[in-house]
């Protein structure tokens, strides 16, 4: 059995991602997150739908029309395929833990 809250690695310069499963038309990943934030280069503009929900911490989403929202721990959003956003905040001194589902 496996477990949400482990083999999270002790160091995180970047990021962490786990595929926790993959097959055809879903995808459910962990991003475990410490102070990050998505890259200054631009906009998450995926071809799936994302229900994204926060386990542990807190992170802020921005969307390209302007809005942001706050997620803190048990908050989930439903991000439509192709909508553009980013995470501008995540907490800098604890983890924030999310569980991304893709479909």
């Amino acid at each position: 059995m496996a477990n949400l809250f482990e083999n999270i690695p002790d160091n995180l310069p970047d990021e962490h991602f786990t595929d926790l499963i993959k097959v055809e038309n879903l995808r459910i990943e962990r991003i475990v997150s410490l102070g990050h934030t998505s890259p200054e280069s631009g906009w998450y503009n995926q071809e799936e739908n994302e229900w994204v929900v926060v386990l542990e911490g807190s992170g802020t989403i921005l969307f390209e029309n302007g809005i942001e929202r706050v997620l803190n721990k048990g908050d989930y959003i439903n991000i439509p395929a192709h909508t553009k956003h980013k995470v501008i905040r995540t907490e800098p001194n604890n983890l924030t833990i999310w569980l991304a589902v893709f479909y």
